[in-house]
């Protein structure tokens, strides 16, 4: 059942055995439950012309995404100094201590904030490039392998910023601290410096966000839905096959030995792991019945089979993310032997 595998002239060999490539097969097994799979290299993928233009605009976003993850796993918070703060209410002094140290934190906060919304604009670029007339999903992922893999690089980013968004408390206390200073000293009609970078308008829309528990993945399953509404004449199956399909990749990449040895980096385990639940929720959110059910085209038992198989440490925040964001999970569609699996 294997087809003859597209070869591009860039592709280099070594010792006569093609490396991954672009493309390495299509599946195409009668007997498979799911439909083809199209094995797509996440780590070595270029941009045809066709893809350039889209390739840029998501590319610019994806360089500052580094970033972004890099300063908010350094973000500390400024605990002892609210508290010594809160203690002390009538020390000016360490008032203003406290002041100082939250601006900066929340001027970071507002960057994250800002970033999110970029992020949004770019899966919207990469949903309407995957799942445009006249090909069909499956064309598009063979056709489209850069943008298939950017795609799977925000999805990587979103569930690796929103773990590090939970496990880190300071940030709902620095915000709220700062919120209800500004709040203090507006009753007492004073007007603080920060509120010109952070004013109440903007200080709103942050609260929403942080309140989310991923909020990230929030705004991105948010953004699908939304993509999937204004595009009437888009078949909805277009954009949930294309979901579907990136989440068997996933699936069958990391159970299958024959490719696993062939990333090239070690990293590259975890991101297939953090791609195929990203695209697991997506799909949660934007199909009808959602991910879990019989008539799913997701294989959720050997996607969280796969997941299990991992060490718990490494894999205990793509569970609870499966668990606790999704919208089906506890749907009467859902099979016992799945909730069990969760469980």
């Amino acid at each position: 059942c294997f087809y003859p595998v597209f070869t591009p002239k860039s592709m280099k060999f070594k010792g006569g055995v093609g490396l991954m490539g672009n493309l390495l097969k299509v599946l195409a097994c009668a007997e498979l439950e799911h439909g083809p799979i199209v094995f797509l290299d996440f780590e070595h993928a270029q941009p045809t012309e066709a893809e350039t233009a889209v390739w840029n605009q998501v590319s610019a976003v994806l360089e500052e995404a580094h970033g972004i993850l890099a300063e908010l796993q350094s973000y500390n918070g400024a605990g002892q100094e609210i508290r010594e703060a809160i203690q002390n209410p009538g020390d000016l002094a360490l008032q203003e201590k406290a002041w100082n140290a939250v601006c900066p934190l929340v001027a970071k906060l507002k960057r994250f904030y800002e970033f999110s919304l970029r992020l949004e604009n770019a899966l919207r670029s990469l949903l309407e490039a995957l799942t445009s007339p006249p090909y069909a999903p499956m064309q598009h992922l063979e056709r489209e392998q850069a943008l298939a893999k950017q795609f799977a690089e925000i999805l990587h980013f979103t569930l690796s910023f929103d773990e590090l968004k939970m496990t880190n408390p300071a940030i709902q206390n620095d915000f709220s601290y700062y919120r209800r200073t500004i709040s203090r000293n507006r009753l007492n009609n004073q007007q603080l410096e920060a509120e010109n970078e952070v004013n109440n308008e903007m200080a709103n829309r942050m609260s929403l966000f942080y309140a989310e528990a991923t909020p990230m993945l929030k705004t991105l399953s948010n953004a699908t839905t939304k993509f999937v509404s204004e595009n009437k004449t888009l078949p909805i199956e277009d954009t949930t096959d294309c979901l579907s399909t990136m989440a068997c990749v996933c699936r069958v990449m990391l159970e299958t030995p024959e490719y696993r040895c062939r990333f090239t980096n070690t990293d590259t385990m975890l991101f297939c792991m953090r791609v195929m639940v990203g695209v697991i929720i997506l799909y949660d959110h934007v199909h009808p019945v959602g991910a879990f059910a019989k008539t799913s085209k997701i294989d959720m038992k050997g996607c969280i089979k796969v997941l299990k198989e991992q060490p718990s440490n490494s894999v205990e925040g793509l569970l609870n993310a499966l668990r606790y964001t999704t919208r089906h999970l506890n749907d009467d569609s859902t099979s016992k032997q799945i909730r069990a699996l969760l469980q």
